[in-house]
C-alpha cells in the first residue's frame, strides 16, 4: 500500500470518524487498499470557488462534490447570511439541472438551509440557471443556489452561489463566505431539515420568467417575418427544454423543430461527447435536422441553459456555427441599433464584456457613443457592473464563451432570452432579403474585421495543475519579445494588477480585481490572452487579430488572411 503524505492522511483520517456515515468510511477504507492514487486525488485539496462557483467530480473526499462538501458550503453560507441579515426572515432559492444527483443534492442543500431556520424556495424539478437568477429578485430572496456543472463531463457537478441582485458572488462577499465556510467543521453541519420552511416552486415562476424573457427579447418583428423563419433547437439533454420552446411559441414563432433525440434531460448526455455548444460536434444532430428541414437558424444550449450556440447560413447558403465573439457582436450591434432608433441613447448607457473577449465590442460602443465596460471572465463581473453603476442603463453584453445577457432583468448569461433575440435578428434580416451572416460582414466593413480563436489545452489531475502553474510562471518571467514577426508592445498582468509598456518600461496600475490572466498586445493590433480555467483543468489561449474589410466581395479572401495569421501565431508560440 502506497503511503500518503501527512496532510492528505490527516484529511483521510478525519473522514474516518463517526461524523461521516458508515458507507463513506467503508468506501475510503476500500480505496486505501485498492486505489491509493484515487484517494490522493480525492483528498489532496479542498474544492475551491472559481469563476463559476464550485465545480468538481462527484465522489467521496474534500476534492469532490458530495453531501459533506456541499453541506459544509451551505452551513457556512447559512452562518454568513445570519450575520449579514440579522433579525430578518432570510430566504433562499434553489434550482438544479439534469445532472446525476443534482436533484438529491439540491434537496440536501435545502435541508441544511431549513435546518438553520432559513426559508427555502426549491424548484420542483430541473430548471435553467437564468430562471434562478430571475427568481431571486422576483421573490426578493437574499441568496440563491444552482446545482450544476454547466457543460462539464457527466462525472461532474457543481454549486453556484447567487446574491440578492441575482448575480453570482463577487468581492467582498466571495472571500467572506469562503472564510466562513473554512471555519465550519464537518461535525457542525446541521442536516436536520425543517420541512415546513421548504416551499416547492415551478409553474408560476416559469410563467413569470417566460413573460419577462419575451418582453426583453422581442423587438417589433412582424408576425409574417416570424412565420417565415425556420428554427432548429436542441437542448443537448439539458434544462432549456423546459422553457425555450414555450418562450419561442409565446413570442410568435411557429416553425420550431426540436431535435427529438436530445430533448430528454439526461445526465449521461448520450448523443454527444461534450454537451457544450462551443464544441461543433455537439450541434451535429441539430445541423443535420436543419439541412433536412431547410432551417434558417440553429440554436443549441448547454445543460443549465446559460450558454447558447448559434448556427446560420453563410454566403454560400451553408450552415456555419458562429463563435461566441461573433454571436455577441451581432446581438450587441442589434440592441444598440434598437436603442438608437428608439432615441434611448442619452449618454448614460453601457455594454459589458470581458478582458478575453473580442476588442470589437469597444469599437461598437464608440460608434454608438455608449460606454463599454470590461471585466474579468465570468458574468458575475458584468452583473457587478450593473450593481456598481446604478446611474447607467445596461443595454446588453457578452463574453466569448457563448454567453449573452439582454438587459438586467436576469443578472447572468441567459440562453433563453438570447435565443429569442437571435431569432428576432434572423427573422428581421430574412424579411429584408438578408441574413445574420450578411449582417455580421457588414459590421466588419463598418467597424473593422476582428477574428478570434481559442486554443484550450487540458491538463488533468495534480500533475496537470502543476504544469499549468509552470506555464503561467514561465509566461510571466520570460514573456516573448516578438510573436509572428510583430513586437510585443504591452503586457497586462492581472495577477500583479500591472500593465507594462515594453517599449519604454512604463508601468501603470490595472484597476480590476486580481486574476491569473496575462494579455500580450502586439504592434500589429493582435491580442493574445493566457488564462487557466477557473472551473476546468485547462489553460486557455485567446487570440484576436484584425484588419480592415472593404466590401462583401473581399470577405472570404480577407478572412483567409486572418486565419493564416492566427495559424502562424499558434505555430510560433508552439501551442
Amino acid at each position: 500500500m502506497t503511503a500518503l503524505n501527512p496532510d492528505i492522511q490527516a484529511r483521510v483520517n478525519q473522514w474516518l470518524t463517526p461524523t461521516f456515515d458508515t458507507e463513506t468510511q467503508q468506501y475510503i477504507k476500500g480505496l486505501l487498499v485498492t486505489n491509493p492514487a484515487e484517494l490522493k486525488e480525492a483528498f489532496y485539496k479542498d474544492l475551491e470557488f472559481g469563476t463559476g462557483g464550485m465545480r468538481g467530480i462527484m465522489g467521496i473526499g474534500t476534492n469532490r462534490i458530495n453531501k459533506y462538501t456541499l453541506g459544509k458550503n451551505t452551513q457556512g453560507l447559512s452562518n454568513y447570511l445570519k450575520e449579514q441579515f440579522p433579525n430578518q426572515i432570510i430566504k433562499v432559492a434553489i434550482a438544479f439541472d439534469c445532472r446525476h444527483n443534482s436533484k438529491e443534492l439540491a434537496q440536501l442543500v435545502a435541508h441544511v438551509f431549513s435546518a438553520n431556520n432559513i426559508e427555502v424556495f426549491l424548484f420542483e424539478d430541473l430548471r435553467p440557471t437564468p430562471e434562478l437568477s430571475f427568481t431571486l429578485k422576483y421573490l426578493n430572496c437574499h441568496c440563491g443556489i444552482v446545482l450544476t456543472a454547466s457543460h462539464n463531463p457527466p462525472e461532474y457537478n457543481g454549486y453556484k452561489v447567487y446574491w440578492q441582485d441575482g448575480g453570482q458572488l463577487v468581492p467582498p462577499q466571495d472571500a467572506e463566505i469562503i472564510n466562513e465556510i473554512k471555519r465550519v467543521a464537518y461535525s457542525e453541519i446541521n442536516f436536520n431539515a425543517q420541512e415546513s420552511l421548504i416551499n416547492y416552486i415551478g409553474e408560476a415562476l416559469d410563467k413569470a420568467f417566460i413573460k419577462a424573457a419575451v418582453k426583453n427579447g422581442s423587438f417589433k418583428t412582424e408576425q409574417k417575418a416570424k412565420d417565415a423563419l425556420k428554427i432548429v433547437f436542441t437542448s443537448l439533454h439539458g434544462t432549456s427544454i423546459t422553457i425555450i420552446p414555450e418562450t419561442l411559441k409565446q413570442a410568435g414563432y411557429k416553425q420550431v423543430h426540436v431535435v427529438a433525440e436530445q430533448a430528454k434531460p439526461d445526465g449521461d448526455f448520450p448523443t454527444v461527447k461534450s454537451p457544450n455548444p462551443e464544441e461543433p460536434a455537439a450541434l451535429k444532430m441539430a445541423l443535420e435536422l436543419a439541412e433536412k428541414v431547410q432551417a434558417d437558424i440553429v440554436i443549441g444550449t448547454d445543460p443549465d441553459s446559460d450558454r447558447v450556440g448559434v448556427a446560420v447560413r453563410d454566403l454560400d447558403n451553408k450552415l456555419v456555427i458562429l463563435n461566441g465573439n461573433q454571436a455577441m457582436i451581432i446581438m450587441t450591434a442589434f440592441l444598440l441599433k434598437q436603442w438608437q432608433q428608439q432615441n434611448k441613447i442619452k449618454g448614460k448607457e453601457f455594454i459589458g464584456s470581458t478582458i478575453v473577449s473580442t476588442p470589437m465590442m469597444k469599437a461598437l460602443a464608440q460608434a454608438y457613443q455608449v460606454e463599454c465596460k470590461i471585466g474579468l471572465t465570468g458574468f458575475k463581473w458584468i452583473a457587478k457592473m450593473i450593481k456598481d453603476f446604478p446611474e447607467l442603463n445596461f443595454i446588453g453584453g457578452g463574453e466569448e464563451s457563448f454567453g449573452f445577457m439582454v438587459g438586467d432583468f436576469v443578472r447572468d448569461k441567459d440562453a433563453v432570452t438570447a435565443t429569442l433575440l437571435a431569432c428576432e435578428i434572423a427573422a428581421q434580416a430574412k424579411a429584408e432579403g438578408s441574413s445574420i451572416y450578411e449582417a455580421l460582414i457588414n459590421l466588419y466593413i463598418e467597424h473593422g474585421f476582428y477574428k478570434e480563436r481559442l486554443i484550450s489545452i487540458t491538463k488533468k489531475g495534480i500533475e496537470g495543475a502543476n504544469e499549468i502553474e509552470q506555464m503561467m510562471f514561465d509566461a510571466r518571467q520570460n514573456p516573448p519579445k516578438i510573436i509572428n514577426n510583430s513586437k510585443v508592445i504591452r503586457i497586462e498582468d492581472y495577477l500583479l494588477s500591472q500593465a507594462k509598456n515594453t517599449l519604454n518600461g512604463h508601468i501603470e496600475q490595472i484597476h480590476i480585481p486580481k486574476s491569473n490572466v496575462l494579455i500580450y498586445y502586439l504592434e500589429d493590433g493582435t491580442q493574445i490572452a493566457l488564462r487557466p480555467s477557473g472551473t476546468e483543468p485547462k489553460i486557455k489561449f485567446y487570440i484576436s487579430v484584425n484588419t480592415t474589410l472593404q466590401n462583401i466581395a473581399s470577405f472570404k479572401e480577407t478572412e483567409h488572411l486572418l486565419e493564416t495569421q492566427i495559424d502562424a501565431i499558434i505555430k510560433d508560440m508552439a501551442l
